[in-house]
């Protein structure tokens, strides 16, 4: 165990990493906070049958009680990167955290469907203050030589909290009400909240101010793009059309706004730098990839070769648990090899596992769907860590808050185009849309490929700590 004491660059002025046992308690605190934010997005859509029953509202309605989370944290993560930048991550990242566990606390006090939804966008706007920042605090608490096993170990984290959520959810269902929920985050919170205060590290940060122009612009065009793209599910055109055209429209001005500033909440200047961008590019095509299969297979074990819902859940989990077995390697592998490299590998792994997917012969066996689903899982895992280290190292140490933003967002942003192009497949396609839909997440997962390779023809030097 590495116990040496934190180095500090005569240069920048900035201390590379933190000592152990520092170190393990300081990622202890992001780990438990992550985890709640990542749960919380999978335990819900598992409860919405029991809220609609127990607050009486229907069905449709109550998935807000999902849209409303998710629409805070997409339109207050840049927002909340740029206050990190200028603030320091470690009181950006605490806050977040104190907002969610109380609001999590309003969420399990709820007495009506109103009271939850506002108590669930104060909680995901404390959820995007965690996620905003995550990964600029791990570039500051593991030294430079290990921060790819750092972001392996946060891409662990993520990987086993969606696989769990599920189960997570049906076992405290199985015994209390949906409000258990979200108070079994109020203790969880408080312990993180406690190391947290104790073992982050404080960060350089920078002379910028928040400009209200930007916010607002950057939630007018992130808020029409993502409920946009998630109204074409409902299989009405009418208001996804506007919204985009909205979306389009805002941000360009948005953009306009932007190019003039030496440090913009939209960060411009990272998406100058090829590596940045191209890094970007990627994790976009990869989280549409994800989302669509994700969206696809249930469908096609449950209706067509008629699982259980059980079963239909049991094979759903080869996927996430590959990638938590592959993450952590792979964040080591990034420590010594070209991410361009590594992600590329993983993304033409994973678009030959869903092509082995969508060939499945017509009664396929278990085993010949789990052994697909381990290549498409170890494939996402092998790109997933090298690729956020190329994010967070591409961007100097001063922007870190704003390359975590981005980070999180091109994710939200990938996962709900895939969201997306699914559900318009499936009233589209005639008959069964899911082989469709597996092979054009193969070709999106080659464009990610293709993508991630560019990077070795750009370099990739870091950009310091």
């Amino acid at each position: 165990m590495d116990t040496t004491s934190p180095r500090t660059s005569p240069a920048a002025g900035i201390t590379d990493g933190l000592p152990n046992p520092e170190r393990l308690l300081a990622f202890l605190a992001i780990a438990i906070a992550l985890t709640m934010a990542v749960l919380d997005s999978a335990i819900v859509n598992v409860a919405l049958p029991v809220m609609a029953r127990e607050l009486q509202v229907d069905p449709a309605t109550t998935v807000w009680a999902v849209n409303a989370y998710q629409l805070a944290i997409t339109i207050s993560l840049l927002p909340l990167a740029s206050l990190g930048d200028s603030l320091g991550y470690r009181r950006i990242y605490w806050a977040g955290l104190l907002v969610f566990t109380l609001s999590s606390l309003g969420c399990a006090l709820a007495g009506s469907f109103p009271m939850l939804i506002a108590a669930r966008v104060l909680q995901g706007f404390g959820a995007a203050g965690i996620m905003s920042v995550n990964i600029a605090l791990v570039r500051f608490i593991y030294p430079a030589k290990l921060l790819g096993r750092g972001v392996g170990n946060t891409a662990l984290v993520v990987a086993i909290s969606s696989a769990a959520g599920p189960t997570v959810a049906a076992a405290i269902l199985s015994v209390a009400s949906w409000s258990w929920l979200f108070l079994i985050n109020v203790p969880l919170g408080i312990f993180a909240l406690i190391v947290a205060a104790r073992t982050l590290p404080d960060t350089p940060r920078s002379t910028r101010r928040l400009d209200g122009w930007s916010v607002a612009l950057n939630a007018l065009t992130f808020g029409l793009l993502i409920t946009g793209i998630d109204a074409l599910s409902t299989g009405s055109f009418t208001y996804p059309l506007f919204a985009i055209a909205g979306a389009v429209v805002a941000g360009f001005v948005f953009v306009r706004y932007q190019l003039p500033l030496a440090m913009p909440l939209l960060p411009l200047d990272l998406l100058r730098l090829p590596v940045f961008a191209l890094s970007m590019m990627t994790s976009i095509c990869s989280f549409s990839t994800q989302a669509l299969a994700t969206l696809a297979l249930p469908f096609y074990f449950h209706d067509e070769l008629g699982r259980s819902v059980a079963e239909t859940g049991m094979l759903m989990t080869p996927w996430p648990l590959a990638i938590a077995v592959a993450a952590p390697i792979a964040g080591r592998l990034a420590d010594r090899f070209s991410p361009g490299l590594l992600g590329g590998l993983g993304l033409a792994t994973l678009s030959a596992g869903l092509a082995l997917v969508a060939m499945l012969p017509d009664n396929p066996s278990t085993a010949d769907i789990v052994w697909r689903l381990t290549i498409c899982g170890l494939g996402f895992g092998l790109f997933q860590s090298p690729n956020n280290k190329a994010i967070i190292t591409s961007a100097p140490p001063e922007r870190s808050g704003g390359a975590s933003g981005m980070q999180s967002s091109a994710r939200l942003v990938g996962q709900s185009l895939g969201a997306a192009i699914a559900a318009v497949l499936f009233g589209l396609v005639p008959g069964s849309p899911t082989t469709v839909i597996l092979w054009l997440g193969a070709v999106l997962s080659l464009v990610g490929c293709v993508t991630s390779s560019l990077r070795i023809l750009r370099g990739g030097r870091p950009a310091g700590r």
